[in-house]
């Protein structure tokens, strides 16, 4: 027999049984990798985060650890579709180097807008 038409598998598969990708996969990646890059990026960010340290206090106050931890659950399942389809978006209308300059120069002014505040906390004027 034939083999399947490998014009649409990633360059990098190397699994020929594997189902083509989506038609609208940009070929970055397979899904375990995404997954697993994501999960520890974003796991990595939160440890110690406002968010978590939100999380433990509700919970120390309420008494109802489930409930503070669905309902912070929601919250980062929300604010974080928020991410992906603006990130998606913007992945349409710039291209890759632009989209990743213009998000080195958001984060570089939400630490010095992060640090002041933090500076102005510390040391109040007189």
């Amino acid at each position: 027999m034939t083999e399947p038409d490998s014009s649409s598998a990633l360059p990098s598969a190397a699994a020929p049984a594997a189902p083509a990708a989506p038609a609208d996969s940009s070929g970055a990646g397979s899904f375990g990798a995404v997954f697993l890059t994501t999960f520890t990026t974003v796991f990595l960010a939160e440890l110690g985060d406002k968010t978590q340290l939100a999380a433990l206090l509700l919970s120390a106050e309420s008494g109802r650890p489930v409930i503070v931890f669905i309902g912070a659950s929601l919250a980062l399942i929300s604010s974080s579709l928020v991410g992906v389809l603006l990130g998606r978006w913007l992945s349409r209308v710039l291209p890759p180097q632009q989209l990743e300059r213009l998000a080195g120069i958001l984060m570089i002014a939400l630490g010095l807008w992060l640090g002041r505040q933090a500076a102005m906390t510390m040391l109040p004027l007189a």
